[in-house]
């Protein structure tokens, strides 16, 4: 695909021109601003001042005086967007492209699509094309970047390692690039890579130099992922990089400080690599993490991840628990932490690492932000840095995706307005990533909140909420039901455990038995912005699953009540804040406690009818402890469990057993929340029977949903034991003669 050479070729504006100014028409608005005007108009009474004006004589002397400028260069507003883009950056190529069974998703292809669509538009000046826009992209000639450039950034091993590359034959290219992460090599990547740190670096100097106002660079190959002697991530020379540390070094003082945003959908590890303690360069990442497993994994993209020494507080990563993210996320992340923080910060030149791999359709990143979410958070950036922003094309594999993208992003860096959002309801996973970034970046940023209590809360000896709440419980049910604490065996000792496990004392005896695992009840409050104080007058403690162990004793029934703390107290409090202890090992010590349960106490039971309740996240180690102990499943009458739009819901298929999931349909009930993936993902089709027998609740909070379905569920424990009498409920502390 050939582009002709007045494609690749564009001279950049001279934006310091002065252009002279012709004064407006109407003699009555403009007569004070000319020296002529204002002496013929004092001179004339007003009856002569209109037949005066309309004369040939008087509008001749208008039209050819001339006001002086207001400003002796053009105003900053009027000057044009620069654009980088070089077609030799295309030769950048797989030497085996069979091998991949298919087209790379790093595809030459990409800038040019990127390209295309911005002539098709009519922002390039390009003789084939028409241009219906009021002006046109300034063209910025690329060049190929220096050693010296380079090494500031990269071992001058890295240097030599891809100048190398000329001289390798194809062989040695495939090789070299499949042992390596996520390469590819061929003869021209030195020339490719050259050019594409280059044309970042020329981007950022034309803003600097005031020739353009900003500057998108189409530039490829990315760049981000590049460690200092180490390509990988596609990317060679990391050119973000390369071009702040060349513009510091060129432009000092007025270029001191330097913000990169990073919205490409994975980490730019190299980035943070390169100014993780550079108390000058504010590098702030949004990026898909899901827990160290997205690329590139590990823990370096996580929101502990601040930066050290004199860049303590310049490395904001926002890291994504799920992919799925929306443009409502990524505008929340930029209202709640991007801007305050940019602002403080108060940069003198904006350059945005621009993946566009996070955008709708994208097969890497499954993501769904709009050209218009991108549109936004640009339109945000502008505001920064007297609008010096330099937009530097990443990632982004969908050339649909990244064509559309890239051009909203133009059109907004040209002065159009963004378009419509379609969304603005974030998703309740990006909302608690966020929270878990403003946690974290509290301590290093006077504009966020909330602020870290746990000074404070030391000083005063605080305890955890979570304990004392456990110790309540376990008194109200002792107090009015009876149950007391069962003896487990645990390896570690934590407060926590206390009351984890509570039991009416008839619990071995022939009746029904109900055993209840149940993540911790809920308290619903709004803390002050500012101190995180509750005040507790407003604030509810929500525990519905205690409707359900009162309707159990009421009836007869035995009950065991397990409850799965989110967090172990330990001995010596720290008072910090405290994340939820991993789902993976939360899952795994309940599915172990289950056992321990069932070997020691649930087995040795007379009862004829055993219910499993699973509430929460614990539902899961309910349904794995079910799988692995296939002798559970003669004594289990039912199991019952409650999922909201926040767990994930566990299959129960076996690949040793095929009509294990057909019991488990007959012997489940689950309720799902209304706003649960799998009624997305089973819109035409009823789910199958792997996942147990499905009920769509009308609520999405865990309490309401308890709440609601109470009576649905005594029913149905109501009918499977129609054959069991109940006894009359003792009267918790009555003698033996009164009852």
């Amino acid at each position: 695909m050939d582009i002709p050479d007045h494609l690749m070729d564009g001279d950049v504006m001279d934006t310091t021109e002065v252009h002279e100014t012709t004064i407006n028409m109407d003699p009555f608005v403009l007569d004070m601003r000319s020296p002529v005007a204002q002496t013929k108009h004092q001179k004339l009474s007003n009856g002569d001042r209109v037949a005066h004006s309309r004369s040939p004589s008087f509008r001749q002397e208008i039209m050819t005086t001339t006001a002086k400028p207001a400003l002796e260069q053009l105003p900053y507003s009027t000057s044009q967007t620069g654009l980088v883009y070089d077609v030799r950056m295309r030769f950048h190529v797989e030497v085996r492209p069979e091998v991949n069974q298919g087209v790379h998703p790093e595809d030459p292809r990409r800038i040019y699509a990127i390209y295309k669509e911005l002539v098709d538009a009519g922002l390039v000046d390009d003789p084939s094309t028409v241009s219906l826009a009021p002006s046109v992209l300034a063209r910025i000639p690329t060049r190929f970047v220096t050693k010296q450039e380079v090494c500031a950034v990269h071992s001058e091993r890295h240097w030599e390692f891809v100048i190398s590359l000329e001289l390798w034959d194809n062989e040695d290219l495939h090789n070299g690039g499949s042992q390596m992460d996520s390469i590819y090599l061929s003869k021209n990547s030195p020339m490719c890579a050259r050019l594409s740190a280059g044309g970042a670096i020329e981007a950022c100097r034309g803003i600097l130099n005031e020739h353009v106002k900003n500057a998108i660079a189409v530039i490829r190959p990315p760049g981000h992922h590049a460690e200092h002697d180490e390509p990988m991530g596609f990317c060679l020379f990391n050119n973000v990089p390369i071009a702040v540390k060349a513009c510091q070094n060129e432009f000092k003082d007025t270029c001191r400080k330097v913000l990169i945003l990073d919205w490409d959908v994975h980490h730019g590890n190299g980035v943070q690599q390169a100014f993780y303690n550079d108390p000058n360069v504010l590098y702030i990442s949004l990026h898909v993490h899901q827990g160290g497993k997205f690329y590139p994994a590990g823990p370096k993209g996580d929101h502990l991840h601040c930066g050290e020494g004199p860049g303590l507080g310049k490395n904001i990563n926002i890291p994504w628990r799920t992919a799925g993210m929306t443009d409502a996320d990524y505008v929340l992340a930029f209202q709640k932490i991007v801007m305050p923080i940019a602002q403080d910060f108060d940069p003198d030149l904006v350059v945005v690492s621009a993946g566009f791999d996070a955008a709708e359709g994208d097969m890497l990143g499954k993501c769904h932000v709009s050209p218009a979410g991108y549109a936004h958070m640009t339109h945000m950036l502008m505001s920064l840095a007297d609008g010096k922003v330099a937009v530097c094309l990443e990632g982004g594999y969908n050339l649909r995706s990244i064509a559309v993208s890239a051009l909203a992003v133009t059109r907004t860096l040209m002065g159009e307005p963004p378009g419509r959002l379609a969304t603005t309801i974030p998703t309740p996973s990006g909302v608690d990533s966020i929270e878990e970034v403003l946690r974290q970046q509290a301590k290093y940023w006077p504009c966020l909140y909330p602020k870290d209590p746990s000074k404070r809360i030391k000083q005063t000896e605080g305890e955890r909420i979570h304990d004392i709440v456990r110790e309540y419980q376990a008194g109200w049910l002792w107090e009015n039901l009876g149950m007391s604490d069962l003896f487990i065996a645990h390896s570690k000792t934590s407060r926590s455990f206390t009351n984890q496990v509570l039991a009416t004392s008839n619990h071995s005896e022939s009746r029904p038995l109900l055993v209840i695992f149940h993540d911790p009840p809920d308290l619903v409050g709004t803390p002050d912005p500012r101190t995180q104080r509750l005040e507790l007058h407003n604030t509810w403690l929500t525990d519905s699953v205690k409707q359900y162990i009162r309707w159990a004793y009421d009836r007869g029934f035995a009950v065991i009540d397990v409850n799965v703390p989110k967090h172990l107290t330990d001995l010596e409090e720290t008072h910090e804040h405290a994340e939820e202890i991993d789902g993976k090992k939360t899952i795994d010590e309940t599915q172990l406690l289950a056992k321990y349960l069932w070997d020691n106490y649930i087995e040795l039971s007379e009862s004829k009818h055993i219910f499993m309740l699973g509430i929460g996240k614990a539902y899961t180690s309910i349904v794995n402890f079910l799988k692995e102990n296939d002798r559970c499943r003669e004594r289990l009458t039912k199991v019952i469990g409650f999922i909201s739009d926040e767990c994930t819901l566990p299959s129960y298929k076996s690949t040793t057993d095929d009509f294990l999931d057909r019991w488990y349909r007959d012997a489940s009930k689950i309720f799902v929340a209304t706003g649960h993936y799998v009624w997305e993902k089973h819109k035409f089709k009823p789910p199958g029977k792997k996942w147990g027998t499905l009920q769509r609740s009308d609520y999405n909070d865990m309490q309401e949903m308890l709440s609601h379905h109470c009576k649905e569920v005594t029913g149905i424990l109501t009918v499977l034991t129609d054959d069991w009498e109940p006894e009359a409920a003792p009267v918790v502390g009555a003698s033996e003669e009164e009852t």
